[in-house]
């Protein structure tokens, strides 16, 4: 079973995390300080671990910088309630694989944990191609496909198809698309995503197709095998 070690001192935020995990099929364990969390967390035994940015003992960050310098490439979803742009980028920049502010979604928040997962088992050399039912993307030629039908796509529309394809049958919230696509300086607040996914659908799910995009009203998209 895949282990995940929560690191957080709130219990209210800690046991929301625990529940919507383990809900998920995942075994999560929690400690509630720096000090504990840093023992686990170079332990090796865990398959991702969420940090909390602020910790008594040892703080979140210094957990990060230690890991990475012992060479340990656990996947970690930091989790703070100091959600400015440059706090954010300090948290990546010292070894966190991805950054979540608080309050957040238990949903997003699973979300994100499932594709850095997934990241931490990437496709072997010898596998070229994502598929979805009849859609397909080259890796290597960076060609699509649908039906046997190549498709046109622009670089951001790739970039956009390739990230939902990796992440097939799982909820992919908006804010993963601005973050994966367009990076954190892109303003959420615009309906771009909205476009490109409207383009990419226009593309790859015409009306004589069964559509493999799908809206999941209020939490994002997902593309999936016809059911």
């Amino acid at each position: 079973m895949t282990r995940i070690l929560t690191i957080e001192d709130d219990a209210v935020t800690a046991k929301e995390i625990v529940a919507e995990l383990s809900s998920h099929g995942l075994q999560v364990d929690w400690v509630d300080n720096g000090r504990e969390g840093l023992v686990r967390a170079v332990s090796g035994d865990y398959d991702l671990i969420t940090l909390d940015r602020m910790l008594p003992e040892v703080d979140g960050l210094a957990i990060v910088t230690t890991m990475r310098a012992l060479g340990i490439a656990t996947p970690i979803l930091m989790i703070s309630a100091l959600s400015d742009v440059d706090e954010r980028v300090r948290g990546l920049r010292a070894g966190g694989d991805d950054y979540l502010s608080k309050p957040f979604a238990s949903d997003e928040m699973a979300a994100r944990v499932e594709v850095l997962l997934r990241r931490s088992n990437p496709v072997t050399q010898a596998e070229t191609m994502l598929k979805v039912a009849d859609l397909e993307l080259n890796l290597i030629t960076r060609e699509a496909s649908r039906a046997g039908q190549p498709l046109n796509l622009l670089p951001t529309e790739y970039k956009l198809l390739e990230f939902l394809m990796r992440n097939s049958g799982q909820i992919i919230t908006r804010m993963m698309i601005f973050e994966e696509v367009w990076g954190y300086h892109f303003d959420p607040g615009t309906n771009l995503i909205d476009v490109h996914i409207g383009r990419l659908r226009k593309k790859i799910d015409p009306p004589t197709l069964t559509p493999l995009i799908r809206t999941v009203r209020g939490s994002g998209y997902v593309i999936a095998e016809p059911v």
